[in-house]
């Protein structure tokens, strides 16, 4: 008898544990989402999600665990029924239930579903047990047909997407990064652009003749520049 209390002690304690990291989890995903909508992302979402059903899964294991004893099997009572307030209990339920009265026992201790859910349950029940057989196997063959399609198109999709990705990541660079900004920043700002000096030729004065090239000899640009730079512009006396 001894052995069997602390193994339900031990499961418990355990179940306990689980849901209450369960519990966590949920109520930091809801703060976030009602207070950090704004900035909250999808994958983030997703990642939380996954967190919780993760911690959902783990339960589920303790719960069908062979240690654990089967928890169906055992009957819960209550011991004292009082509409005065319990700090144990409103600490324990997180200020849910402040007394263990008459009132909300039956809801507490509930094993089965509230008498009004049960009852459209069975109503639900009863409507889908009038259909036809023919006629059910004709509406779960036209879901199953619409269901399988959306399911290649999502497929489809993905499968576009990764050779999309893999193609770009696979295609040989054709530039450098860093000369393509550098060239941009000095198209658009200037930056690390030299000022060059530039010879402007000079005028011929009053009475005096251009010289042009002999005959027969060709005159380079370059010279013909640099000599025409070092003469005295009659403007500048």
């Amino acid at each position: 008898m001894q052995r069997e209390e602390k193994q339900l002690d031990a499961a418990l304690e355990a179940l306990l544990q689980r849901i209450n990291d369960l519990k966590t989890s949920i109520r930091t995903l809801l703060f976030r989402l009602e207070n950090e909508y704004a900035s909250l992302s999808w994958p983030s979402f997703l990642d939380s999600y996954a967190v919780i059903s993760g911690q959902m899964n783990t339960l589920l294991k303790v719960m069908k665990n062979d240690k654990t004893p089967l928890l169906r099997n055992l009957i819960v009572l209550p011991l004292v029924l009082s509409p005065d307030p319990d700090e144990e209990l409103k600490q324990a339920t997180e200020g849910r239930v402040v007394a263990f009265s008459h009132d909300i026992t039956p809801d507490m201790l509930r094993t089965k579903p509230d008498p009004d859910v049960e009852q459209r349950q069975n109503q639900f029940e009863q409507r889908a047990t009038q259909v036809p057989p023919e006629t059910a196997q004709k509406q779960i063959n036209a879901l199953n047909k619409v269901v399988n399609h959306v399911l290649e198109q999502i497929t489809h999709s993905r499968e576009d997407w990764e050779n999309e990705a893999t193609v770009r990541a696979a295609a040989a660079q054709t530039c450098v990064t860093a000369d393509t900004h550098t060239l941009i920043a000095a198209v658009g700002l200037g930056k690390n652009l030299k000022t060059l000096p530039i010879a402007v030729p000079a005028q011929p004065g009053p009475g005096r003749a251009q010289a042009g090239p002999a005959p027969g000899k060709t005159t380079s640009t370059i010279k013909t520049t640099i000599k025409a730079a070092s003469q005295v512009h009659p403007y500048n006396r």
